[in-house]
């Protein structure tokens, strides 16, 4: 039985779970064990296989980022299901919280939408190393509760003023603008942003910074800012409830909350002067745009204003945070299998819960780091 630590993330699990279901026939059918190395670049190991968990019981607790929990969750059911002896504890609380527990090693693995900064990895126990394993790309989407308005453009100038509170009710000139035949309300507008440290923060704050001068001098880009305005709420479901409960308020959050929520996302003006709409489409054509971007350790950067026509301005990479060397073998083991599961088998599930699957090139990289991850020296997957 798999542990899931918040109510919030154990409907989106039986939500996502019956979606799964409806495409696969079952909602924790057995993956096969070599059927997603077969079809993914990198993927070796012996006999060409992914590799197994121990036989015995082994618990694995993991914490960290809100952004991909309703995935991870359906993911641990779904590789439970294969291997009921491995128990897989994951605790939603942060990609601020997930580095931290990795670092001080209370967990066995992090989650984190923003990739550890350079301070943070200094901050790792000396002789220890923390790799980066990108799980999936996710859109960060402005979701608004404005009755009447089912369509709304907006573009990041725009948004940042809406976030600075220099933009006040959403029949602004600047607004209206945008959204020629539309109209808007002489209401307020609520902010919502998050309050704890996160990697969606970071992903948001990043691309303000980029295109509005305005933001970057005047709060700047990082998992926690000093907010000019607004509202505070815990996590991705957090910020989602805050929308959906206040008329005129404005968040943002990953495209999965905004889609359970049942909330408009706003499209957004991207670099080639088109407004997209969020989707998994949008996400994977930005994602396609900016592999070379990506450097050797897979720290990506937010992926804001790529290349393309119908790619989305904001999106980004989520990750699991693992040592390179186990200090327990057993757990070592189960973890790179689940991982490695995760890499190929558990793809194929990303879309329909509202992420997109990795760029062959970039899951090609994720699925080599893993072959580096060690136990006493040794390699867990040769």
């Amino acid at each position: 039985m798999t542990h899931l630590r918040t109510k919030r993330l154990g409907a989106l699990v039986l939500i996502a779970g019956v979606a799964v279901a409806a495409c696969s026939g079952s909602a924790t059918s057995a993956p096969s064990a070599s059927a997603g190395a077969s079809e993914s670049a990198g993927v070796s190991g012996p006999a060409g296989a992914i590799p197994t968990p121990p036989s015995g019981d082994v618990s694995l607790q993991g914490a960290g980022a809100t952004f991909p929990a309703p995935l991870y969750g359906v993911w641990i059911e779904t590789y439970s299901g294969t291997y009921p002896n491995v128990k897989i504890d994951y605790q939603a609380n942060g990609s601020g919280a997930g580095i931290k527990a990795i670092t001080q090693g209370t967990v066995d693995f992090g989650a984190s939408d923003a990739a550890m900064k350079d301070e943070e990895i200094a901050a790792i126990p000396a002789g220890k190393t923390i790799l980066h394993i990108p799980t999936a790309l996710g859109a960060v989407v402005a979701t608004y509760n404005l009755p009447g308005v089912t369509a709304l453009n907006l573009d990041g100038p725009t948004l940042a003023n809406i976030y600075l509170g220099t933009i006040k009710s959403w029949n602004d000139p600047a607004i209206a603008a945008l959204n020629a035949g539309v109209t808007l309300p002489n209401t307020p507008i609520q902010v919502v942003h998050r309050s704890d440290g996160s990697g969606t923060t970071n992903a948001f704050t990043t691309y303000l910074s980029a295109v509005s001068p305005d933001w970057q001098s005047k709060v700047g880009a990082g998992k926690e800012v000093n907010w000019p305005t607004g509202i505070g709420a815990k996590g991705n479901d957090g910020v989602a409830t805050a929308v959906k409960q206040n008329e005129g308020a404005i968040g943002y959050v990953e495209l999965n909350y905004a889609q359970q929520s049942q909330l408009p996302m706003a499209s957004l003006k991207n670099a080639a002067g088109n407004f997209v709409v969020p989707s998994t489409a949008s996400v994977t054509a930005a994602a396609e745009a900016a592999v070379a971007d990506v450097p050797a350790d897979l720290r990506a950067k937010p992926i804001v204003n790529a290349a393309g026509d119908q790619a989305y301005p904001l999106a980004a990479y989520t990750y699991l945070l693992v040592y390179k060397d186990q200090a327990d073998a057993t757990k070592g083991q189960a973890l790179v299998s689940y991982i490695a599961w995760a890499l190929t088998d558990g793809q194929g599930m990303e879309e329909q819960l509202g992420y997109a699957p990795l760029p062959a090139a970039i899951q090609s990289k994720a699925l080599a780091e893993l072959h580096t991850i060690t136990a006493g020296g040794s390699p867990i997957w040769p």
